[in-house]
């Protein structure tokens, strides 16, 4: 049970996003450029550093539903590459502080591939997440066990994207 009254049975930020309209949009909107927006990053790719972070943050419900929607739209036999494992560190030191991204970390970025922009973009990815992470799991939201649940949520963020939760 959420630590206030949401009146809305939804789990996680979705039960959020029901509660306060008015934060949502802007939220979703965030979600939205950030995850399906332009990017030579894949839809799948950005959605497994949302999965990552919200995993390093234990935040069962971003963890599960992002990585339910990377995989959506990720081959089955996906393997993270080289720049993408890369850019999985960069966002990771994020999650531990901004401060914890080392020129180290961003040179081996760069080497395996990463552009600016794609730096930029994973450090934002990461920096939005553990705010979402810390509201969905601040205001004690509940998770769904099963991970059909989340998987039965993926084809319609695939389709109509975050916009379609405000």
């Amino acid at each position: 049970m959420a630590h206030i009254e949401l009146d809305n049975p939804l789990p996680g930020i979705a039960g959020l996003m029901t509660y306060r309209p008015e934060t949502a949009g802007p939220l979703a909107e965030l979600a939205e450029v950030l995850l399906r927006g332009p990017s030579t990053l894949s839809r799948g790719e950005r959605e497994l550093i949302a999965a990552h972070v919200s995993e390093l943050n234990s935040c069962t419900f971003c963890a599960s539903s992002h990585a339910a929607f990377a995989a959506a739209q990720l081959p089955g036999d996906h393997e993270p590459s080289p720049k993408l494992s890369a850019l999985l560190d960069v966002a990771a030191a994020v999650a531990e502080s901004g401060r914890a991204v080392t020129a180290e970390l961003v040179a081996k970025a760069g080497e395996a591939g990463a552009t600016d922009l794609e730096l930029h973009d994973t450090v934002l990815i990461a920096a939005a997440f553990c705010m979402m992470n810390r509201y969905v799991d601040g205001l004690g939201t509940w998770a769904p066990d099963d991970p059909a649940a989340y998987a039965a949520m993926a084809p319609r963020i695939v389709a109509e994207g975050y916009r379609a939760l405000r």
